[in-house]
């Protein structure tokens, strides 16, 4: 029951930055980059990847199959973001994603002890 509710949160946390990859306006509102510019297709690209995260962890609420992967993919794209943002110059726009990231590390290490201990 903790493993599934854990892998739920884990894609809620992603669905938002997946969603922006069907409705581009999230992108404006989540990031504050304006359609006009050349890095908002890089940001629809980043909705897709973060696409694959989200149908990774609802795949992972049914099938033990793909934990194991889903499990490194969501590590690497949370950790990734958490260095890069505690590294980095970042804008006080971008504390919100740090802290839902940051928030989802405990139930990322849970389901990745699971994954990789069974």
């Amino acid at each position: 029951m903790l493993q599934t509710a854990s892998w739920a949160a884990l894609a809620a946390i992603h669905a938002l930055p997946a969603l922006a990859f069907f409705r581009p306006a999230t992108i404006t509102s989540l990031y504050g980059i304006d359609p006009a510019s050349p890095v908002f297709l890089l940001m629809q690209h980043r909705a897709a990847l973060f696409l694959g995260v989200f149908v990774l962890c609802c795949w992972s609420l049914f099938d033990p199959q793909p934990r194991k992967a889903a499990s490194v993919l969501t590590a690497i794209s949370m950790l990734a973001f958490l260095l890069l943002y505690l590294l980095g110059d970042s804008p006080r726009s971008l504390r919100t994603i740090a802290l839902a990231d940051l928030a989802g590390l405990p139930l990322l290490a849970y389901v990745t002890w699971k994954a990789f201990s069974q």
